[in-house]
């Protein structure tokens, strides 16, 4: 799909092909069958965008490989733009593996050597342009991992300059990382060009070196963001802006996969900052949809419409 229009919401980073397990509770040794999905959480959280009407694309790079092609297809059915998707000759379209150990074990084993074409973004072939048009441009912590992805990401953050609404995902993946120290280093780096910041305890950790949650957005809007979104897990999640801090207790799921709850909650946040809600407004429904995506197996295809999250909502208040 090619959007006459510039894109609301324009994600970079990962893409690949998720395979994930269909029985549940069991380990890959012993699996006998899989599904077949699009992953990457920046690639998820386009399509997230794109299930509330969100103009979506993606900046990325692919194998040249049938995974590459099927990635493609899959974006065109989500209806996300893929003409910053390009393939890597020589490179094998990754895949990610997961164990499904409901409620809240799901083991990661990602194949991306000797790198992922994702990671072989190029400061050169980026059209900054299109970045600094986006309503919403979000970039990921993972991104700044590797060059010349870190390179890129650099470059279009400040290319971007803050304009709109400039998300970082903080995203740490250790195994992606020599050190934490390393990943901190690099996280201070794109801060200052961010206005928005957006992880879990362990990431915030990651990016200013504090985990009490409300010294973490703190210390994270210290940092020059204007939103500070601190998700806690089971204690909810905590938001900081200018106006104050707002707290939100997550909404309830039997969860089947939670791996992905936070892309869920990502391109809900997109919608929701776009949409100019109040700031308690957004976070309960991103909370809402992150429940909806957990309590499913798949990651983008169980990406919720903006019906299925105000249902959600509506249960989570008779609750």
């Amino acid at each position: 799909m090619v959007l006459d229009a510039a894109p609301e919401v324009l994600t970079m980073g990962r893409i690949g092909v998720d395979i994930y397990p269909l029985q549940i509770g069991v380990s890959l040794r012993e699996v006998t069958s899989f599904g077949k999905y699009l992953g990457g959480s920046p690639s998820n959280v386009a399509v997230a965008a794109a299930r509330y009407g969100r103009r979506s694309a993606v900046i990325t790079r692919t194998g040249a490989d049938p995974f590459g092609e099927y990635l493609h297809d899959a974006l065109h059915g989500f209806g996300v733009d893929d003409r910053f998707v390009t393939a890597v000759p020589g490179l094998n379209t990754p895949v990610t593996f997961c164990e499904i150990f409901p409620p809240d074990d799901f083991p990661l084993y990602f194949y991306r050597e000797p790198t992922a074409p994702d990671l072989e973004i190029r400061p050169d072939e980026l059209d900054l342009d299109a970045i600094r048009a986006a309503d919403v441009f979000w970039v990921t912590g993972t991104g700044l991992s590797r060059e010349p992805s870190r390179t890129a990401t650099l470059a279009a953050l400040r290319a971007r300059d803050r304009r709109g609404i400039t998300v970082f995902d903080l995203d740490y993946r250790p195994m992606f990382w020599a050190s934490r120290e390393d990943a901190r280093h690099w996280y201070s780096e794109a801060l200052p060009y961010a206005t928005v910041a957006v992880g879990n305890l362990d990431e915030c950790d990651t990016a200013v070196g504090v985990r009490e949650p409300r010294a973490a957005a703190e210390a994270l809007r210290a940092a020059g963001i204007q939103l500070a979104v601190v998700k806690q897990g089971p204690a909810g999640v905590l938001a900081l802006d200018a106006d104050g801090a707002v707290e939100v207790p997550p909404a309830p799921v039997e969860v089947v996969n939670g791996l992905g709850a936070g892309d869920a909650f990502g391109g809900a946040l997109c919608h929701g900052l776009l949409a100019g809600w109040d700031l308690e407004r957004v976070i309960r429904f991103c909370n809402a949809a992150g429940a909806i995506v957990a309590g499913r197996l798949a990651c983008a295809d169980a990406m919720p419409t903006a019906d299925e999250v105000e249902a959600k909502l509506q249960e989570a208040i008779r609750a």
